[in-house]
């Protein structure tokens, strides 16, 4: 689904993250790893945010650098701590992902509904709580038609009421569309809230599956 090459990333002239050589199965990846090891930046550079050396393909076709556009209107992403200009409406913010993304009209609907979204998604965003803010990343990450849906720490600042509103979107997401998701998360989803998950494991700057 995802290949990595020659992956590295530093910063002022020090390498944080190297892998080699990886690649991402299809279905749901849960990316595990110490505070620090490079979580953060590893799906911020696969959702096409973070420069860094090297190469990440999708579908072993589209390059995150060569084919940019075409790569990030199929790889969608949502921050551990979303910020959005304050100015805009959290209904503009969505009108504006959707059309950059090739969404159908009114694909946000039926998320909006599901967050209880609705009475306050007209107000400008820099009136939102975190909470509010985190959702209005969740649906952003869902709109258009991705085949992979990044999503750093989606639990964090979420409701109780949310959190199995955002399983059921990804198990729905994935039975319908196909989209397999990458994640981190250091809180545990509910056993038999998702499908599978491969557990994957950053350790020394490396990835690779725990035994």
């Amino acid at each position: 689904m995802l290949q990595l090459h020659n992956f590295s990333k530093s910063y002022r002239g020090r390498a944080v993250l190297r892998i080699d050589s990886f690649a991402f199965s299809p279905g749901t990846s849960w990316i595990q790893g110490a505070n620090g090891s490079g979580k953060s930046t590893l799906l911020r550079a696969i959702a096409g945010v973070t420069p860094f050396e090297g190469d990440i393909l999708l579908a072993g076709q589209l390059s995150v650098k060569k084919q940019a556009v075409a790569y990030r209107r199929l790889v969608n992403f949502a921050e551990a701590e979303p910020l959005f200009p304050e100015f805009l409406t959290g209904r503009e913010l969505i009108h504006l992902f959707r059309a950059a993304k090739n969404g159908p009209p009114h694909q946000e609907d039926f998320y909006l509904e599901g967050l209880h979204m609705t009475s306050y998604v007209h107000e400008p965003v820099g009136s939102y709580s975190s909470g509010m803010l985190k959702k209005l990343s969740l649906v952003l990450a869902f709109l258009g038609q991705p085949t992979c849906i990044v999503l750093d720490e989606p639990l964090t600042t979420l409701d109780a009421a949310a959190i199995p509103v955002l399983c059921s979107w990804m198990a729905r997401q994935q039975a319908q569309q196909g989209t397999s998701f990458l994640l981190s998360s250091h809180q545990a989803f509910a056993a038999g809230s998702l499908p599978a998950m491969q557990q994957l494991l950053i350790e020394h700057a490396t990835l690779h599956y725990p035994e």
